[in-house]
């Protein structure tokens, strides 16, 4: 991608606009674009007065605009955009950023289609800018420790792996997230779901079979609120992932079961916890991303974890802050794409095929698409297409 000349030629940080400061722009994107070396955060759209005062406080040097039209007519006092307002302007707001001439962040979903993705990743590419998803469950510490497993072949050839994002929130608290109207994208399936089934296209690769199976169980909810999808992946490795938000015992994260040895690992990541606390990365004398060896997963082979079995695993660091690290190198042309367009697009033909599995009963087989997939490199060249199986009497092609 080519660096905008301003930034390059000077040095100088990074100058960021955050469109939109609401939970996503608040808790997670505003404090790890400050966080970041190379970075700074110029200006917050919000027409919002209470969530400006909100913002001043916590950055007293910020520039202010009330609507993102104001960031395409100062385009050169910007080398780049990050969007994290609600799902239903995602689409739009890029393709007017990018038609401005600015390097893109996009909160995930980045669309409600993979269609619209692709589209967008076209736009990028014609103009020669930046487009990024922000996915920051893949530096997740639970994520990023099952990876280093996998990759060092401590669970043999990986067979099933079973993700869970599961909460306890009987009540609904309303608004866009929770709406059962299909132009706001909102629901777990949509929300959650889009980091689970990034997880494990990251892992295991492509995606040919979905099943999926979707419900709305609270009083007073409209949208979907308890999801379940079953990937098969081209290399022949079964998914299994669950969202919800009325699991009243929650299981572990994540249950990986390989030839040789299986993983289990129970609870959430600590960094959305802190960023929510008001705790931010790289203060001194605080660790990020650690854990206690209490909640430390285990590794083992016929033993149970619940009753100390297996051998407890390290669990590495969580490090969202490495996200925006590998934007900035790769604004200035010093590095590659954190998480492509094309990438988000993989897992939205997912989800897209699991919302049609859910809603008319059938399993859903994807074919191929000629652009870039998600893959695990040190799997991707031993993947076994095989055949898969349908899950249900009837099979749909997507």
């Amino acid at each position: 991608m080519t660096p905008k000349a301003s930034a390059s030629a000077s040095g100088a940080p990074l100058r960021v606009a955050l469109v939109g400061y609401g939970l996503a722009g608040s808790v997670f994107h505003a404090p790890l674009i400050a966080a970041t070396e190379g970075l700074v955060l110029d200006t917050v759209v919000t027409s919002n007065e209470e969530r400006r005062a909100e913002a001043r406080a916590a950055y007293p040097d910020l520039r202010f605009a009330a609507s993102p039209d104001e960031l395409w007519e100062r385009a050169d006092e910007l080398d780049l955009v990050v969007i994290a307002s609600p799902n239903k302007t995602h689409v739009a707001l890029a393709t007017a950023a990018l038609k401005a001439g600015l390097p893109v962040v996009v909160d995930k979903p980045i669309a409600g289609t993979a269609a619209e993705a692709r589209e967008l990743a076209a736009l990028a590419e014609e103009r020669g800018l930046l487009l990024s998803v922000f996915q920051n469950r893949r530096w997740d510490n639970d994520f990023r420790t099952l990876a280093a497993l996998i990759a060092d072949g401590e669970l043999g050839e990986v067979q099933r792996f079973e993700s869970r994002f599961e909460r306890w929130r009987p009540q609904p608290k309303g608004g866009w997230r929770e709406s059962g109207d299909p132009e706001e994208i909102g629901g777990l399936l949509y929300d959650l779901g889009s980091h689970v089934v990034d997880q494990a296209l990251v892992l295991f690769g492509p995606a040919v079979q979905v099943y999926a199976e979707s419900d709305v169980r609270r009083p007073g909810a409209a949208a979907d609120d308890d999801t379940f999808i079953a990937i098969t992946h081209a290399n022949g490795v079964r998914s299994h992932l669950y969202v919800s938000a009325t699991t009243a015992q929650l299981g572990p994260r994540f249950r990986v079961l390989g030839s040789t040895a299986g993983y289990v690992k129970y609870g959430l990541d600590p960094q959305e916890a802190a960023l929510r606390e008001g705790k931010r990365p790289g203060t001194a004398g605080e660790p990020w991303g650690e854990e206690v060896e209490e909640v430390w997963g285990r590794i083992g082979s016929g033993e149970s974890p619940l009753t100390g079995g297996g051998t407890p695993v390290r669990t590495l660091p969580g490090d969202y802050p490495a996200y925006y690290a590998a934007v900035a190198a790769a604004v200035r042309g010093a590095g590659e794409n954190p998480v492509t367009a094309l990438q988000a697009a993989a897992a939205l033909d997912v989800l897209e095929a699991a919302r049609r599995s859910a809603r008319e009963g059938v399993s859903v087989t994807l074919l191929p698409h000629h652009d870039e997939a998600h893959h695990n490199e040190a799997h991707h060249d031993e993947a076994q297409h095989d055949e898969a199986p349908h899950a249900s009497g009837k099979e749909h092609r997507a």
